[in-house]
């Protein structure tokens, strides 16, 4: 899994770079109005998060410089991410923009290992301008997702064959990324991904690594 983080905020940066230096927030219309969709690291070090109301977002952090959410333009931008990764292996699933996926057992025997080829696309990112990208490789989509947040900025994150049930198990369950289910679990007193994957025996295990 490639992951560039902030996606949105590059984005935005790129179309006005006089923000550069500031504290941005990208802004989406949800339910309650707008909220945040992405914050630049200046702005959640105010404690600025995703989800957050305009307003609340802005009385955390003064000086705070607002830009409206341009899905199209994400989109195009992360298009030329994807191209060149694609020159390096086939298999390039866009996930979404910033996230992109790719099996790597034929590639990674091509560079010499997993570790090699993800640092071959991060090289390739660099070429293209892309300066804050993180890979991660595990046992399915999913895990490697979480390997790529675990990566350093500009680094790789490799999870052995066979390790990835132990990698994901103190991972909070909110990683799943399903609120009502997160609620749920919570109540249940499953705290962590490995006490969901207990309460399930080996189906659920089986579910995070696919």
């Amino acid at each position: 899994c490639v992951w560039c983080p902030d996606w949105p905020v590059v984005v935005a940066r790129r179309a006005a770079p006089m923000v550069t230096a500031h504290p941005v927030a990208v802004m989406e219309r949800g339910r309650r109005g707008l909220v945040v969709r992405a914050a630049s690291r200046e702005a959640r070090a105010e404690g600025v998060t995703r989800g957050l109301r305009r307003r609340e977002a802005e009385a955390r952090c003064p000086g705070l410089t607002v830009l409206d959410v341009d899905l199209a333009a994400e989109a195009r931008a992360f298009e030329a991410v994807a191209r060149a990764t694609e020159l390096i292996t086939p298999g390039v699933v866009l996930e979404r923009p910033g996230v992109l996926t790719f099996p790597t057992r034929g590639p990674a025997r091509y560079f010499g290992g997993d570790d090699p080829l993800g640092r071959r696309v991060l090289t390739a990112f660099d070429e293209i301008g892309v300066g804050d990208a993180r890979v991660g490789v595990a046992d399915g989509p999913f895990a490697a997702g979480l390997a790529a947040r675990r990566a350093p900025p500009g680094g790789v994150s490799v999870v052995a064959p066979g390790d990835t049930p132990a990698f994901l198990a103190p991972w909070p369950v909110a990683v799943l990324d399903d609120v009502e289910l997160t609620t749920l679990l919570r109540r249940l007193g499953l705290a962590q991904l490995g006490d969901f994957c207990l309460l399930y025996t080996s189906d659920a295990a089986d579910d995070l690594t696919r």
